[in-house]
């Protein structure tokens, strides 16, 4: 049977990714196709370009054209606490399984802009945790790492991360986390104490650590197969033995090669525990 012949946006696609990768080192050329197709339309629009190729042009050509390329091809979509439950569970399921350990250290994988790693720092100093954890957070974009860095957000959106973080099991006064000046709401500096911020690509880069967690939540399921394959094998060999595995909702170990050697901690949180 003959394959389908490819759409000339699809081979536009593949050479604007082959190009943004040789050039630039960003490797987007396994992530889902046809989430890659109305994210570059929307950044055609934005760049009022006429075609794929014209981008291509442009984005070889101007390195500012590349930064907005890259804010419109990964999704910066988050929230502290996002879907409470799994922030429960690791409160009341992980947590005593951390206080074996001398020393913690912490993978946030895709971290966007932040939220998410400081609901964890929080997290882990009402457990009294956090004094001997290290959170290594990264990202590809260094855009949005720049603005996790800050710990600064919106102060409209902290009525709604209140809300989260109460549903979450949070045990103090969230406002106790922050302090609000100019419509903006800025994060302690003790949250931030033992947080790395730093670049990583889960296409193209290797482990630089052995960590008892990593959490990589809503990321994956923008990947194709081959490259979530990679991102497995990277996180397996990441993990020290009895390490925690935390994904998405949407995510799952399920079908996938390394689903053999975890256990599910709580069944519906995809909290996963490495077996050997």
């Amino acid at each position: 049977m003959l394959a389908l012949k490819p759409s000339l946006e699809d081979i536009e696609i593949q050479l604007l990714l082959e190009g943004v990768y040789r050039y630039y080192g960003f490797d987007f050329r396994h992530y889902a196709l046809s989430s890659l197709k109305r994210r570059i339309r929307r950044v055609l629009q934005n760049e009022n370009l006429p075609t794929i190729s014209a981008l291509q042009n442009q984005v070889l050509h101007d390195g500012d054209c590349l930064q907005r390329l890259l804010l419109g091809l990964t999704v910066n979509v988050t929230s502290m606490f996002r879907d409470p439950s799994f922030f429960l569970a690791f409160r009341q399921q992980v947590v005593p399984l951390l206080r074996t350990y001398p020393y913690i250290r912490i993978w946030h994988a895709g971290c966007s802009t932040g939220q998410e790693v400081y609901s964890m720092a929080i997290l882990l100093q009402e457990e009294n945790l956090y004094h001997r954890c290290r959170i290594y957070a990264t990202d590809t974009n260094e855009l949005v790492l720049q603005q996790a860095k800050n710990g600064i957000y919106p102060i409209d959106l902290l009525q709604g991360y209140t809300q989260l973080y109460i549903k979450a099991g949070g045990k103090r006064s969230f406002s106790e986390y922050y302090t609000a000046a100019y419509g903006n709401a800025m994060f302690r500096s003790s949250l931030k104490e033992n947080i790395v911020f730093s670049q990583h690509n889960l296409a193209t880069d290797g482990s630089f650590n052995e960590f008892n967690v990593i959490i990589c939540r809503n990321v994956m399921i923008y990947f194709d197969r081959i490259l979530q394959k990679r991102v497995h094998q990277l996180f397996y060999e990441s993990l020290c033995k009895f390490g925690i595995l935390g994904l998405g909702k949407q995510e799952s170990l399920r079908l996938s090669a390394y689903e053999q050697y975890y256990e599910e901690i709580q069944r519906g949180e995809k909290l996963y525990r490495r077996l050997n």
